[in-house]
């Protein structure tokens, strides 16, 4: 692909990895897993695939929570919440079949309506925290030591997971890799840079938020950000954080819809998956990925609709980072193999994405294996059609 063809610069890319981590070491596509064999990198692609699908129900869901906070009415019910989710999925997967270049401006712009405000509100907020909300433990764990350790370490345990999630993303500069001019410079950069914008908003609001509102209020709050500026400064200051929430999730929503698409299209280019992913129309978009990645989204939110918009994000996100850690483990491995520089940091990444993935808990992991063993008659079929 010449560099005239490549449709997405140095801010978009930024935008997709500090978008798409809001809600350089370079993830090993399954190109570079050739060395492991066709069905090491199935697994991997697969896997990763299965994440960004499984994160894109969770997005939604908590699109629908943000736009719960502004009109109520929206989430009255299960069934209302679940067609807000809905709508906000089929609405990025229509304006990424406009096409690549298309969807990138977008992620820009929603990139910069909702890093700006939670740097704002971050920095503002951190000053007005009451730390009594911070105190890791209960007065009754505190009484006894014993109970203090095993009731961190069980915090730590239970939480590593999630807290992963808000980070995940990191590589999806790498991902379009084959859309993006001067790759080689622009990824690294915009890997970096990205990282770095997401880290600190992130940080600084979600401290914030836990600091403002009682563990109990933030434990049941599906719009916590909107009900934290709610409680500083009033009614006002709560609809604009929940509309800025609102934009945040739309605009991470429209960056994972365009890798749900990009990730199998390089993956069937490979050889790896069905060449029908491989096909783009006149504007170079990879539709049926598009279509079949907001369709597995769509399905996981409509079969969990009957529970509370929480239930579903976190079940969602357990779900997303379970998948997703499998790609981790194995570059890390892969990593230590290839006996590269950084030995020392691979091999806590390994220890790390370990732990993580058994910190998603065992309904995560069992429906994560399945989902992931489902593929792998897909991926024998292919391989037999090539032989």
């Amino acid at each position: 692909m010449s560099e005239a063809s490549r449709p997405l610069g140095l801010w978009t890319a930024i935008a997709l990895v500090a978008g798409n981590m809001i809600g350089s070491g370079v993830f090993l596509l399954p190109a570079s897993l050739a060395a492991f064999g066709d069905t090491a990198g199935f697994v991997i692609a697969w896997s990763y695939w299965v994440s960004i699908w499984c994160a894109n129900a969770a997005i939604a869901v908590a699109f629908a929570g943000s736009m719960g906070a502004l009109f109520p009415a929206l989430i009255g019910t299960p069934a209302r919440a679940a067609a807000c989710a809905l709508a906000a999925l089929w609405l990025c997967c229509a304006i990424n079949l406009v096409g690549v270049r298309e969807a990138g401006r977008l992620q820009v712009l929603t990139t910069a309506l909702k890093v700006l405000p939670l740097l704002v509100f971050g920095g503002i907020a951190i000053w007005m925290i009451d730390p009594r909300n911070l105190e890791p433990m209960s007065e009754t764990a505190a009484r006894s030591g014993i109970d203090m350790v095993m009731t961190a370490a069980g915090a730590v345990h239970t939480t590593v997971a999630l807290t992963l999630w808000a980070f995940l993303g990191l590589e999806a500069a790498t991902i379009p890799a084959a859309a993006i001019r001067d790759a080689e410079r622009t990824i690294p950069r915009a890997t970096m840079i990205g990282t770095l914008l997401a880290g600190i908003a992130t940080i600084l609001a979600c401290t914030a938020v836990l600091g403002v509102l009682p563990p109990d209020v933030a434990e049941r709050s599906t719009a916590p950000m909107a009900d934290a500026a709610r409680t500083l400064w009033g009614d006002g200051a709560g609809h604009a954080i929940a509309a800025v929430a609102a934009v945040s999730c739309f605009g991470a929503l429209n960056g994972w819809v365009l890798l749900s698409a990009q990730l199998p299209m390089a993956a069937a280019e490979d050889g790896l998956f069905p060449r029908a992913f491989a096909i783009t129309d006149a504007r170079g978009t990879p539709w049926f990925g598009v279509l079949i990645g907001t369709a597995l989204a769509s399905l996981l939110v409509v079969a969990n609709y009957s529970d509370s918009l929480v239930k579903v994000f976190t079940f969602s996100i357990l779900l997303s980072t379970a998948a997703t850690l499998l790609p981790y483990v194995a570059s890390s491995a892969a990593w230590l193999k290839l006996g590269q520089r950084g030995l020392v940091v691979a091999g806590f990444a390994l220890l790390y994405s370990l732990y993580a993935l058994f910190g998603t808990g065992m309904e995560a992991l069992a429906w994560g294996a399945a989902l992931i063993v489902a593929g792998l008659p897909l991926h024998y079929a292919i391989k037999a059609r090539r032989r």
